[in-house]
């Protein structure tokens, strides 16, 4: 285990894979602990420059490689590194999650298999590689599904819902006929999702059982109520799952796992991100540890805590707006409980350029406020 910068005369290191707005607030929780970052990224306006040392080059760049192989170990934010750049990092420096599990994280259909051999439930699947693939393939998952595209999918993207079997080939060529899951239709109740840290000594931590809701693909909320014993009984049951697939899987790093909470109760994993998740950004003003802070002690083999919030909390992500409809920024600053974080990104409709944080010491009071900050935020 690497100790903290008071117990040797070194400054702790750490390397990250991908300099954007989660490599920029996984800087920001690591500057506390006395722990320098350096990011290999090569957008020249990468959100993360303003707190870490930005290597502005290709992921797959030798220089680039090579400094961050000089830290004490090596975390990502994105899941979609080059396989390349993994493999010249691997037996260099600890690599957190190592490459393996980002095999298995970056595939859909690996990652369903292997969460079903860990013991967590998904949807009916079935993988689509050529036109062949697609007869019976809709009824074989119940006869309604989503089309998705095996790898770089995230928030909406690179996925189309299919109704009937005429609809599967359409959908599949507008995927550019790329390799496929098709997953079957779940009816639930809620969308929840869990981060789970593990060192390399294997101690465990875990966040809090988040509800989010979802407008086109996109994470829009995400809300935490304390306190709750329907919630309780769920969280219990996604830490046991989520216990199961990081033991299972090795992990060494953070993980979160997005769930489908059905009618019955049972939680079935949806997707599965190997780092932070817009979903935890809540923890950065919930009263406990944040998820960054829990990803930056994982990473270096440090002790972990618990970081479930400690008090009733809420965010709201911040979308590039159409015209006319820019947030109300000095009400939100003038709101009670609530704080601004953006990354610094040039505005783009539909782009995530930050999120509010909002905190109340009751549930009641959250809600209420929460319901005025969401008029404050066009759609």
């Amino acid at each position: 285990m690497n100790p903290p910068p008071s117990a040797t005369l070194g400054i702790p290191t750490l390397g990250i894979l991908g300099g954007g707005q989660l490599a920029q607030m996984l800087a920001l929780a690591a500057a506390p602990l006395g722990v320098r970052v350096v990011v290999l990224e090569p957008d020249p306006l990468a959100p993360a420059q303003v707190c870490a040392e930005h290597l502005l080059a290709p992921y797959t760049d030798p220089a680039g490689l090579a400094r961050l192989a000089e830290c004490d170990a090596v975390t990502l934010e994105f899941e979609n590194v080059p396989v390349e750049a993994l493999s010249w990092l691997a037996g260099r420096v600890p690599l957190r999650p190592a490459g393996e599990l980002l095999h298995l994280s970056k595939h859909r259909i690996r990652e369903k298999e292997a969460l079903r051999r860990a013991g967590a439930a998904t949807a009916p699947f079935v993988s689509i590689e050529a036109e062949s693939d697609l007869k019976g393939a809709l009824e074989s998952v119940g006869g309604r599904g989503i089309l998705k595209t095996s790898e770089l999918g995230y928030d909406g993207k690179g996925q189309v819902r299919v109704s009937s079997a005429a609809e599967l080939l359409p959908a599949w060529n507008a995927l550019g006929r790329h390799a496929c899951v098709l997953e079957g239709w779940v009816e639930f109740a809620r969308e929840v999702s869990l981060g789970v840290a593990r060192n390399a000594q294997g101690q465990l931590a875990y966040g809090g059982l988040i509800e989010n809701i979802h407008v086109g693909g996109v994470l829009r909320r995400s809300l935490y109520l304390p306190g709750d014993t329907a919630r309780a009984s769920a969280e219990q049951q996604a830490r046991r799952l989520a216990r199961s697939v990081a033991e299972s899987w090795e992990l060494e790093g953070l993980l979160t796992l997005e769930f489908f909470e059905l009618p019955s109760g049972e939680l079935i994993v949806n997707e599965v991100a190997p780092r932070v998740h817009n979903s935890g950004h809540l923890t950065q003003d919930g009263g406990g540890l944040s998820q960054f802070e829990a990803q930056v002690r994982a990473a270096l083999n440090w002790p972990l805590q618990d970081f479930v919030p400690k008090l009733p909390c809420a965010m709201v992500n911040l979308l590039g707006w159409a015209e006319g409809r820019e947030p109300d920024w000095q009400a939100i600053l003038k709101l009670e409980g609530a704080r601004l974080h953006l990354y610094g990104k040039a505005h783009k409709p539909g782009r995530k350029l930050g999120h509010v944080n909002l905190v109340a010491w009751e549930s009641a009071e959250l809600l209420e406020k929460l319901a005025v900050l969401e008029t404050l935020i066009p759609q």
